[in-house]
């Protein structure tokens, strides 16, 4: 059972790595939308690529409110959850076949 552990620890690690990647980038698109970037910017589109698919799904469903666009905190929030709550389990989960119990 020591493997399975193993295998959730690392798991859960990953995805501990990609949730705060993907909260880099979401943060990212929101500072650049405060300034006027140069679109045409590699680092700008590389942003902007990554961050749409995060954020239209969540856009489309939250309507403005007064012009100001929620759907980056939103998406921080429902980030944050799965890093405290899935990240998590599945660590005690994986130390807990460890230690056998």
């Amino acid at each position: 059972m020591f493997v399975l552990g193993y295998l959730l620890q690392a798991i859960a690690e990953l995805l501990h790595i990609v949730l705060m990647s993907a909260m880099i980038v979401v943060i990212a698109r929101a500072v650049l939308s405060w300034v006027s970037p140069d679109p045409y910017n590699p680092i700008v589109r590389t942003i902007m690529q990554l961050s749409e698919p995060l954020l239209y799904p969540v856009r489309r469903r939250l309507p403005l409110l007064g012009g100001i666009d929620f759907s980056p905190m939103l998406v921080l929030l429902v980030i944050i959850f799965l890093d405290d709550f899935l990240v998590a389990s599945l660590q005690m989960m994986g130390l807990r076949l460890l230690q056998g119990g």
